[in-house]
């Protein structure tokens, strides 16, 4: 049976003396990985196997274990390979833009409190205690207590496996642990959920579900304004601010994003229905803005919604598709026409050819749920019996 990959983080309160050893465990793993980043950079070593030989000896001589060295090793040659991904993919620009120079003139840094992986020889759980024992560069921690979430308690107990990763976020450390959860087969969907997306509103749904996204863009709003006037400041205490409210915004996203996805995908389960998301991948390069309207663009997470729904979706043998987006918000959902000028403002859908009117966002999305049935019926196996 396939499995789907979530993540469980808990919080760990360690004493005194233990968040010292941890906090001095992740300073040493995270230096040695930017010197291993280093001679990574100046030999352009190709595979793991060959790094090994160049900087294991050297990483037991800092103090690091055998298994700590080893996933150094690992953590550091999986950032080299992630950043060529991006650099082939066009992510980080053409070639000669800035942001790509940047990227490829100095070697991967690691931030002091980068997250360290961990596996079963150097991090053991006691689950019914909530305690774990983690190898630091000051020896074995046991009894370090943790907290978290029941439905993440569960989970780790019943689904855990693979790496852990130890970080450090403002002071306070996490365990962030991969768990595999079984998934169920998709059922056959009885029509699907189309799902328009958008910056006005987040998403709306072929069955009258619509996410506002006005609380959300002004929270952004007032967050923009209140980074730019502590900047301006510069004092101490405004640069505290600054650092602490940093993640704050985005885990409001989150959250928000969270809601939706949770909403459009018992929506479609409780109905026997599959959802339908428009494939938007790179709209931001595709897109012309004002210079005043970029920043709503860049700061919609518009994919982070879609993998959102995407893990429940799968948790849930929801079936979920892709479909090309051209001409959803122009062409009438009822007679099937396609004109620019059906479109006659930001939320209005008045047809040329057969007077139908409707909120432009409903007439995207019912587009988008018939375009599912189509993607689904063309792609899924076919049923006819095999010639004898």
């Amino acid at each position: 049976m396939a499995c789907v990959k979530l993540v469980a983080q808990v919080k760990l309160m360690p004493e005194a003396g233990q968040a010292a050893a941890l906090s001095a465990t992740l300073r040493a793993v995270n230096e040695a990985a930017n010197w291993v980043s280093g001679v990574v950079f100046e030999r352009g070593v190709p595979r793991e196997y060959e790094l090994r030989k160049h900087t294991y000896a050297e990483l037991k001589t800092r103090g690091l274990g055998a298994q700590a060295a080893q996933h150094v090793i690992k953590k550091t040659r999986d950032a080299y390979t992630t950043l060529k991904a991006n650099i082939r993919a066009g992510n980080l620009g053409k070639p000669g833009s800035r942001r790509r120079v940047k990227a490829e003139s100095k070697p991967i840094a690691f931030r002091p409190g980068a997250a360290q992986p961990y596996d079963d020889r150097c991090l053991s759980w006691r689950y019914d205690v909530q305690t774990v024992s983690i190898w630091t560069v000051a020896g074995r921690l046991k009894g370090v207590r943790f907290t978290c979430a029941p439905d993440a308690l569960r989970m780790l107990r019943e689904h855990r496996k693979g790496e852990t990763d130890l970080v450090e976020r403002d002071g306070v450390f996490y365990l962030v642990a991969v768990c595999d959860l079984p998934e169920p087969d998709p059922y056959e969907p009885d029509g699907f959920v189309g799902v328009d997306l958008g910056i006005v509103n987040i998403a709306t749904t072929s069955t009258g579900y619509r996410a506002a996204g006005r609380g959300l863009n002004r929270y952004r709003a007032r967050q923009l304004e209140l980074r730019r006037k502590l900047r301006a400041k510069g004092t101490k205490s405004a640069k505290r601010l600054l650092k602490k409210r940093s993640r704050k915004e985005a885990r409001h996203a989150a959250n928000v994003n969270h809601i939706v996805s949770k909403t459009i995908v018992t929506t479609a389960e409780r109905t026997g229905r599959g959802i339908a998301f428009e494939d938007l991948t790179g709209i931001r390069d595709r897109v012309r803005l004002r210079k005043d309207q970029r920043t709503s663009l860049h700061s919609w997470s518009f994919r982070r919604l879609a993998a959102f729904v995407e893990y429940k979706a799968k948790r849930a043998g929801v079936p979920l598709v892709y479909v090309d987006p051209a001409y959803t918000s122009r062409q009438c959902s009822r007679c099937g026409h396609i004109d620019r000028k059906n479109r006659v403002g930001q939320a209005a859908f008045a047809c040329r050819a057969c007077g139908f009117l409707s909120h432009a966002d409903d007439n995207a999305s019912h587009n988008i749920a018939r375009k599912g049935e189509t993607v689904w019926t063309a792609g899924r196996e076919s049923r006819v019996p095999a010639t004898p």
